[in-house]
């Protein structure tokens, strides 16, 4: 699956310049499902994928740690269009869910249209030409292409870029040193003594993996407390397999059911609701039956639930009973030759450090720029997108899971999906040649979320709703909202059609009206 500089060659001369082009950023779960529907529903084969990586999975590719699996259940984590009977847990993990992609990869027969090891530098907007100019990287070589693109498609996601906290003397310490995202299968850790740095959902996973080992010591160093709720994992029976795979309907009423009362889930993080506090006293109550008593004070969060993501329990509190782990609450100052020195000026002598501290949600490795030269980062962090799909200033730019299109208690992929699924509208003028250019509107609601936890601070993941309602609003463009370029008379009749409908309701109702009081008469 490796391809040189020749092969990127090969590749765009495939790319015909009669039809509109388009480049898919990131040969991820977003990027896949791009390209299956952007062939499928459009009918369009005039793209490239580029992945910079030498395999395709993007987040399930490099994430590799002990215990690293979905916290949704993989019926729901899947798409609608390609369900899968044979999950053999509610809850599946790394390995299952890279192979499920990997099937639909091949399937949909997209190997021919990726070009792996490339890595798009900057994509840039040619207002005058109407164009993107894509600077790529070949990565074996180090050579630079040139390329150009009408439609360009960020799929690159937000779990890519690793962040290391800002603790001084990372570069000092002579042990192995990593985050969880890049994890080291070639160090042993028996007979270690491991610190931890961070206890969200990936370092609460692969913590009571690593800890079934008797002789590996860890030190869990923590900042914030973590909400964390019961994981009931259970596994499938072979009946229940064969009654998703045969029976009609039977999948995709339970994939419905898992969709209907997660989304409910939403109303549980709304701060201070009566939902809220009943949820704030039941995670109480099982964290607090479940926990070491020595740990409660400082495990149990005194903000409400919703705040920061939920974690789900990977039997990591019951992990925290056993003699080799240990919760460290006391601030880190710097990390040294040997270990870590606390604020209080106590050193912790380690042998190796995890880093289990999540990702940046605004740091891309690629530059975008727009019309008069603004960046999209610029964008991300100030103004915010519309439905996290396109920016002011960046025509013909879509992305996939941008700014506040997330969710902290639904199915990733229903978000892609219905992403997608509105991308493919807003593209249709372009790809059929009705339209040159999209422009995205100035107007952009700000995003808040009820019971963000920093004062002033903006929310830059979430959607600040329900995952139904977010579909909902994105079902249809409101294409009075977009400026068309090069289409005018096409979008002049989609808002004369607009228009007509609405009046033919109108109608319909007055008529409606008029008759129930004849009737009444």
């Amino acid at each position: 699956m490796l391809r040189n500089l020749l092969s990127t060659h090969d590749q765009l001369s495939n790319m015909n310049r009669d039809t509109p082009r388009v480049v898919i950023v990131g040969a991820g779960i977003a990027g896949i499902t791009m390209a299956v529907n952007l062939r499928n529903k459009l009918h369009h084969d005039n793209f490239v994928i580029y992945e910079k990586a030498e395999s395709i999975g993007g987040t399930w590719r490099d994430n590799t740690y002990p215990g690293c699996g979905s916290d949704v259940p993989g019926h729901w984590y899947s798409l609608s269009t390609e369900p899968n009977p044979y999950w053999e847990n509610y809850y599946i993990t790394q390995p299952e869910i890279r192979t499920y992609w990997e099937e639909i990869y091949q399937k949909h027969d997209l190997a021919s249209r990726t070009v792996f090891n490339t890595c798009v530098k900057l994509v840039e907007w040619d207002e005058e030409k109407g164009v993107h100019n894509l600077t790529l990287e070949d990565v074996t070589s180090g050579q630079m292409i040139q390329t150009q693109a009408e439609v360009v498609i960020q799929a690159v996601g937000f779990f890519t870029a690793p962040m290391y906290p800002d603790i001084p003397g990372k570069e000092k310490f002579t042990g192995p040193l990593w985050h969880s995202s890049q994890w080291r299968h070639d160090v042993d850790l028996k007979g270690m003594t491991v610190g931890v740095i961070g206890n969200g959902c990936s370092a609460t996973q692969f913590v009571p993996v690593i800890a079934a080992e008797p002789t590996t010591r860890i030190i869990n160093f923590c900042r914030t407390p973590q909400w964390i709720a019961l994981r009931s994992n259970y596994h499938y029976s072979n009946w229940a397999k064969w009654a998703f795979a045969h029976v009609p309907f039977l999948m995709y009423a339970y994939r419905c059911f898992m969709m209907i009362t997660g989304d409910l889930l939403w109303g549980v993080f709304l701060a201070n609701s009566p939902l809220n506090t009943v949820f704030k006293k039941l995670l109480t109550w099982y964290m607090r039956s479940t926990a070491p008593a020595k740990y409660l004070d400082d495990l149990i969060p005194t903000y409400p639930p919703g705040c920061k993501r939920l974690v789900l329990d990977s039997n990591y509190l019951a992990a925290l009973h056993q003699p080799n782990v240990d919760l460290n609450w006391t601030g880190i100052q710097e990390i040294v030759e040997d270990g870590i020195v606390l604020k209080t000026g106590d050193k912790v002598p380690l042998d190796a450090i995890i880093f289990g501290t999540g990702f940046y949600l605004v740091e891309r490795e690629i530059v975008f720029r727009g019309i008069g030269g603004r960046t999209l980062k610029h964008c991300f962090e100030s103004e915010g997108g519309y439905y996290g799909t396109v920016f002011p200033g960046f025509p013909n730019l879509f992305t996939i899971v941008g700014p506040n299109s997330a969710s902290a208690h639904a199915s990733l992929i229903f978000i892609i999906e219905t992403q997608v699924g509105y991308i493919l509208k807003l593209m249709n003028p372009i790809i059929n040649g009705k339209a040159k250019s999209l422009k995205s509107p100035k107007r952009l609601q700000p995003i808040t979320t009820p019971g963000f936890k920093s004062a002033g601070a903006k929310n830059l993941a979430t959607f600040p709703g329900m995952m139904s309602l977010y579909w909902w609003i994105t079902r249809k463009p409101r294409w009075d909202d977009f400026k068309v370029v090069g289409g005018e008379q096409w979008f002049y009749q989609q808002l004369e059609r607009k228009v007509a409908l609405t009046n033919y309701a109108l109608v319909g109702l007055m008529v409606s009206i008029v008759g129930y009081i004849f009737s009444m008469l």
